[in-house]
């Protein structure tokens, strides 16, 4: 019989995609997000993606000082791969963005593949409470009139301010030019396989979460990257548990989190991080598929050690 695949579970547990108002579980605070990710990981996640905010009003915060609370403890605690974040928040420029993994130099930080319209303000009139921090209104808001920028100089700039770190990098594609781009950087060596491509559906300015949407992005990256990558998914909303579902059986990885998706199901938000990973695993063991461990992320994606980063 064949040796079960190992499916890789990502947990990006706070992001910046989400304002605190939205839901009482979002973690701010740095022990917030230090024991969200060792729950993520408890239950299964072996890497968890991070971002810092603000403890006193949870805006996104990208300096360093920021994220060294909660990667020492999480260091101390779990085994987990750690994932610092490039993409920081659209509002931050490339500098900013990418001084967490250039200080810490951690196995994988991730890394945004193009300039795009990234709509936030949608979720305002969905949000049907109060906003509590001033900034949360206008920050959605500016999403209308603003873009996420990922310039070609941009992404130079992150892979080679980190070239030296033996860091690897979770791709982000949110559509179909994502991964022509991503060839390019492959061609050009500042990318080496094997990759670890994380294509996003339902990001409004990127492509949709329809199951044609799902396949049109493994049949492009299968034909430009060919055996050179590692594929997960991330379904963003009410997509991520769907997108999740039918990419895992078409050979994915797949990220879930508090920075994807506030909910557990139709009108409920999940209350941790944790269950959502639970509820992803219960579908992958349904499909007769194993959820790899933290070490094995690590051989799979053949990264450093977790005792090779500055934290």
């Amino acid at each position: 019989m064949a040796k079960a695949r190992k499916v890789i579970i990502t947990c990006a547990v706070t992001g910046s995609i989400h304002t605190p108002s939205m839901s009482p579980h979002l973690p701010v605070t740095a022990e917030e997000i230090a024991d969200a990710a060792i729950g993520a990981a408890e239950a299964g996640a072996a890497i968890v993606h991070l971002h810092a905010r603000d403890p006193k009003d949870g805006r996104p915060d990208q300096t360093p000082e920021a994220f060294a609370p909660f990667l020492k403890v999480i260091k101390q605690r779990s085994n987990v791969v750690v994932n610092i974040t490039t993409g920081g928040a659209p509002t931050m420029t490339a500098e900013e963005r990418v001084r967490p993994a250039a200080t810490f130099k951690p196995e994988v930080a991730s890394l945004n593949m193009g300039t795009m319209n990234f709509g936030l303000y949608p979720m305002i009139p969905r949000y049907k409470g109060k906003f509590k921090h001033d900034w949360e209104e206008p920050y959605l808001e500016g999403s209308k009139k603003g873009m996420f920028k990922n310039t070609f100089a941009d992404i130079e700039y992150i892979l080679t301010t980190c070239a030296g770190n033996d860091t690897r990098f979770e791709i982000e594609c949110y559509d179909i030019g994502h991964l022509y781009t991503l060839k390019h950087f492959l061609d050009r060596g500042l990318v080496k396989p094997p990759l670890f491509v994380q294509s996003v559906f339902g990001i409004l300015g990127g492509i949709g979460g329809h199951p044609e949407d799902v396949m049109q992005m493994k049949r492009t990256a299968d034909r430009l990257l060919g055996d050179n990558y590692h594929w997960s998914v991330l379904g963003a909303g009410s997509n991520q548990m769907k997108v999740a579902a039918m990419a895992a059986a078409m050979g994915a990885n797949v990220r879930v989190g508090l920075e994807d998706s506030l909910w557990i199901g139709p009108g409920q938000l999940a209350k941790t991080n944790a269950e959502q990973v639970t509820q992803v695993r219960k579908i992958l063991e349904g499909l007769g598929l194993e959820i790899a461990g933290p070490d094995e992320a690590r051989e799979i994606l053949s990264l450093k050690g977790g005792d090779k980063v500055a934290f």
